[in-house]
């Protein structure tokens, strides 16, 4: 509605029926080079016009390319020292600490690690599948071999407690997509198992069926947040090394081992 309004009055308050892609060109022109917004702002700009036309006023806009697009700056990536992230990690309580390392080892995102099913890791070439990653695209990275025996390891305790579950009559798992109606059974497969399921079994809402599903993101996110505690090096610190200026201390965990935006 802000954007709406500054739009409005930003053309002599003239009817949005009455104005078109060159009006909103301008409008954004003006947000780029008179009043110095960021890229981001800009882009929330134009996403409130888009809903003005599109789903309001049922409109359909032409290209919007004569735009001057607000430019996003460049900034220098803070992370951590070997020793920083070795004091971080020694600090993660098992199970998390296998999930930490594998975070750090194989740069995969929070999610993408908690989401992997057993059949994604593959020992032979010592990588990785990530399935319906950032963008919903496939990508493989790789397999720290330091990290191939202990999970191993764990992946044989996960086995013994989806053996435990399908005597039970458990043993179930969400399936992506459709592959539940392609492979009836697939569902209590060993392969489709989450390589770091949950200690708890829990209904499915969609299927209603009892089932295991991964690791709580949140789970994980105060196992970090515990270690950095216990490490004792804070943002605060790692900000004062590297030059930035009055950062301000902020308990969101992005990733284990970079500063948070904010700070």
């Amino acid at each position: 509605m802000d954007w709406v309004r500054r739009f409005i009055l930003f053309h002599g308050k003239r009817h949005p029926r009455d104005m078109a892609e060159q009006e909103i060109v301008e409008f954004l022109t003006h947000l780029a080079t008179k009043q110095n917004v960021s890229a981001s702002t800009q882009n929330q700009a134009l996403s409130a016009l888009l809903f003005l036309y599109q789903q309001f006023l049922e409109r359909k806009l032409g290209r919007l390319d004569g735009a001057l697009r607000a430019s996003r700056p460049a900034r220098v990536p803070v992370v951590l020292t070997r020793a920083e992230v070795r004091a971080r990690l020694a600090q993660v309580r098992p199970p998390y600490r296998l999930m930490a390392e594998l975070l750090y080892g194989s740069g995969l995102r929070l999610l993408e690690c908690l989401r992997l099913r057993v059949k994604d890791i593959d020992f032979g070439y010592s990588r990785i599948v990530v399935r319906s990653g950032k963008g919903e695209k496939d990508r493989v990275t790789m397999l720290p071999g330091r990290l191939r025996r202990p999970l191993k390891e764990h992946l044989a305790h996960a086995k013994a407690v989806h053996e435990r579950d399908v005597q039970s009559g458990f043993g179930s798992v969400h399936l992506p997509d459709a592959l539940q109606r392609k492979y009836p059974s697939a569902h209590r497969a060993w392969i489709w198992q989450y390589v770091f399921p949950a200690a708890k079994r829990s209904i499915d809402p969609i299927s209603g069926r009892v089932q295991r599903h991964h690791v709580s993101e949140k789970l994980l996110q105060d196992a970090v947040k515990h270690a950095v505690l216990l490490a004792g090096i804070t943002n605060r610190q790692v900000a004062t090394r590297y030059g930035i200026p009055s950062p301000r201390i902020c308990s969101k965990t992005v990733t284990i081992f970079e500063l948070c935006r904010n700070c």
